[in-house]
């Protein structure tokens, strides 16, 4: 229900705590929210290093199959640095001579060569 508040809910919200709270009282809810959000963040970070300390090695095998890793823009960009790159395995003797060539020649006013295994 709180991710369907949009801004303008939360700014009426702040209002209508700001004038049910009153001037007097409000330095006095501000640090308990700041008291809150800091021990909020505590135990968020401790239990952090908890699962770190229980995981130990095991997280770092987990770390491959994080999803923020993947970005697309970046994938992109290495592999066209790595077709920048050229060839990586050693040249040929011959080159293009060295592909196979057409098994059966074609006949200028004959037929070509029928293939049944080709798709």
């Amino acid at each position: 229900m709180i991710g369907s508040i949009n801004g303008w809910e939360w700014m009426i919200l702040a209002v209508v705590v700001l004038l049910v709270v009153g001037p007097e009282r409000l330095p006095e809810y501000a640090r308990q929210l700041g008291r809150l959000v800091r021990e909020v963040k505590r135990i968020a970070t401790g239990a952090t290093e908890r699962v770190r300390e229980e995981l130990g090695p095991e997280i770092d095998d987990l770390r491959q199959y994080d999803p923020r890793q993947y970005d697309p823009r970046r994938i992109i960009r290495d592999a066209l640095a790595d077709d920048d790159a050229g060839p990586t395995g050693p040249p040929t003797a011959g080159g293009d001579a060295a592909r196979p060539g057409p098994t059966a020649a074609f006949r200028p006013g004959g037929r070509p060569a029928f293939d049944d295994e080709a798709t």
